[in-house]
């Protein structure tokens, strides 16, 4: 028997809990069975509302595994029992969610890249916060650090991504009648996360994700043009766009990076994150610097982001030749904090240097951004 192609990724996306995600995946999932398509829920989670447990009535559920940890037993998605039943479709709830420690693997959308490369289409969903390039954004507009992120990659590759929209005043009256969580619950939500200016803020930035993921599905020869009959695709590669991004070890680096790779993934721009060190590698550093640049480069892998360390006694010329050689149209930095002690190779002079030398291209110089102050 030949073996199944991959299987295909739907993802519900929303701004916030309650919107109606998981209650749209299982609708869908209904859908499905009724023309005679075999499909499964992987995982659900309930929160406890009534309407959208009650949607999950009439649907095959695959119980969930206990995983110990720390004398606790959790409950995690089973893949491998899902991989076995082997269905045409899987609906699995909150795509970012991190698996508990000695799982196989850690996040839930790796489980999910299982279940796909086996043939099995995916529903699934995440709310706009848990996108990896918005982290900073998200954090900037509601004081929370998101710690659950998905690479953009991983979205960018589904098949399908719908957002599903309500308005914030709706989904307010939601949280009042006691929809999305209890009334005390609720209460402390619409005090904190849930105020009508961060709602509103978060809704605008998953609908211009939205122009985005259809604007990255746009492909040449589609019909859609644009004023004077040019394909989109085609305006995009009119100039090839590259982007370099300057890493240190400095907390800052994991922002910068962020940034670019939106910004590459907005203009379908190549990407590269260097760093420059006389010996050429990094054995010369002291182990703390040393690991704490190392997982700036990982963090940028992670990202599908081409990493190199760059040779050079001097670290702006070092970098101006690689982008000319690599006809880099935009290089990121990060702005250097006032008293920055570690990799002063990389520090102020640097950012100085780069902008005199980088004549025929645009320099970023990219600050960190503080959370709204909470009211």
């Amino acid at each position: 028997m030949a073996e199944r192609e991959r299987g295909r990724l739907k993802i519900y996306m929303g701004y916030a809990a309650g919107v109606g995600k998981t209650y749209r995946m299982l609708e869908e999932a209904h859908a499905l069975k009724d023309n005679g398509v075999d499909v499964v829920v992987g995982y659900f989670e309930p929160h406890a509302r009534k309407d959208t447990i009650a949607k999950l009535q009439g649907l095959e559920l695959i119980p969930r595994k206990k995983v110990e940890y720390r004398g606790t037993v959790f409950d995690e998605m089973d893949t491998a029992a899902i991989l076995r039943r082997h269905p045409r479709v899987a609906a699995v709830d909150e795509f970012p969610h991190t698996n508990i420690p000695g799982s196989e693997r850690t996040k839930r959308w790796e489980d999910v890249e299982v279940l796909l490369d086996a043939g099995i289409d995916v529903l699934t969903t995440m709310n706009i916060q848990h996108l990896e390039s918005l982290s900073d954004q998200v954090w900037h507009i509601t004081g929370v650090r998101v710690r659950e992120t998905i690479p953009d990659w991983v979205v960018h590759q589904a098949n399908e991504v719908v957002m599903v929209d309500v308005t914030p005043r709706a989904l307010l009256h939601r949280l009042e009648r006691g929809v999305v969580y209890g009334q005390e619950k609720a209460q402390k939500a619409m005090e904190n996360f849930f105020k009508e200016s961060t709602l509103v803020a978060l809704r605008e930035l998953t609908l211009r994700e939205a122009a985005h993921e259809v604007d990255h599905r746009i492909v040449p020869g589609h019909a859609v043009s644009s004023d004077d009959g040019t394909p989109p695709a085609a305006l995009y590669s009119a100039k090839a766009h590259k982007i370099l991004i300057v890493v240190t070890g400095a907390p800052e680096s994991a922002m910068l990076i962020r940034r670019a790779k939106r910004i590459a993934d907005f203009l379908r721009a190549e990407c590269f994150a260097v760093t420059v060190q006389p010996s050429g590698d990094l054995n010369a550093l002291p182990e703390a610097e040393r690991e704490a640049l190392e997982q700036q480069l990982n963090f940028a892998r992670n990202l599908h982001i081409e990493t190199r360390i760059l040779g050079g006694e001097q670290a702006a010329s070092t970098i101006i030749d690689f982008a000319r050689r690599n006809q880099v149209t935009q290089i990121f930095l990060a702005r250097p904090r006032l008293r920055q002690r570690a990799f002063p190779f990389m520090g102020r002079d640097l950012v100085q240097s780069i902008v005199a030398l980088a004549k025929d291209m645009q320099v970023v110089i990219v600050s960190a951004r503080q959370p709204v102050p909470r009211l």
